[in-house]
């Protein structure tokens, strides 16, 4: 999720009297944004011991804000490239793996700890669409259809302890990772092959366009079509939602 959306986030957050949001950047595209009196930024890199770390320091700022435990999770890291699988090298899918999957592991495992102890804590993981159809995408594909099944894992294993886990699958939405301009982007979007069968592509079209919908043009929807699913999702609204995903892709896929 890029600035954009993380600021749709934030906005959600904000309806929500008791909620206050602290963002984990790596890349650092979110502290440009700048934060709110409700949202505070947490600078880390993308080694993992330092995830524990930042988390700590998280807590450590809650508790003397007097703002309680960690109630939400939201694992929103994403990087994407294309490529024919077959040109495709281990270092191009080990660098997506390790950023989409990888990178959602690492931080879930070092704030379930902190989740765990109110009881009613709650994981966001992203998805998408692309798990089950994306051609061109091998590795991104496979990085999406693993963080499924790792959020089916942990909602199953720690049910009882009052965890909800579930992921959203966003389809076309408009942000720096799919117009090129996020991290790990070119201004050429994904970069797709030169010899891209766009008639196979044509399949991802949203039924949901127009006003207040995807963009007819373009077939891609706004941030905040995804910023308000999560937030709901997180609230007690969402309380009977675990141990699935939910698609956010304007009937692609019906």
């Amino acid at each position: 999720m890029d600035i954009r959306a993380l600021g749709y986030l934030r906005l959600e957050t904000t309806k929500l009297e008791e909620w206050r949001a602290y963002t984990l950047d790596v890349f650092g595209m979110v502290e440009a944004s700048g934060t709110t009196e409700d949202t505070l930024y947490l600078r880390m890199d993308d080694r993992s011991y330092r995830i524990g770390r930042v988390l700590g320091a998280g807590g450590r700022r809650r508790r003397a804000r007097g703002s309680g435990g960690l109630d939400v999770l939201v694992n929103a890291a994403g990087i994407l490239r294309s490529a024919h699988t077959e040109q495709m090298s281990l270092e191009f899918w080990n660098r997506i793996v390790a950023v989409n999957l990888t990178g959602t592991f690492l931080v879930t495992r070092e704030a379930l700890p902190a989740l765990l102890v109110t009881g009613r804590g709650v994981v966001v993981d992203f998805s998408s669409t692309s798990a089950s159809f994306a051609p061109y995408m091998a590795a991104y594909a496979a990085s999406k259809g693993g963080i499924q099944s790792f959020t089916h894992a942990i909602a199953l294993e720690y049910a009882k302890q009052g965890l909800r886990a579930l992921c959203v699958a966003p389809g076309s939405i408009s942000s720096g990772m799919t117009d090129g301009s996020g991290a790990g982007g070119s201004n050429r979007g994904p970069g797709l092959p030169e010899d891209t069968d766009w008639e196979l592509l044509g399949k991802l079209r949203p039924a949901l366009t127009g006003e207040g919908f995807a963009d007819p043009a373009t077939g891609f929807a706004g941030p905040e079509s995804v910023a308000g699913v999560v937030a709901m999702l997180a609230s007690d609204e969402g309380a009977f939602i675990t141990g699935t995903e939910l698609r956010i892709d304007g009937g692609t896929h019906m």
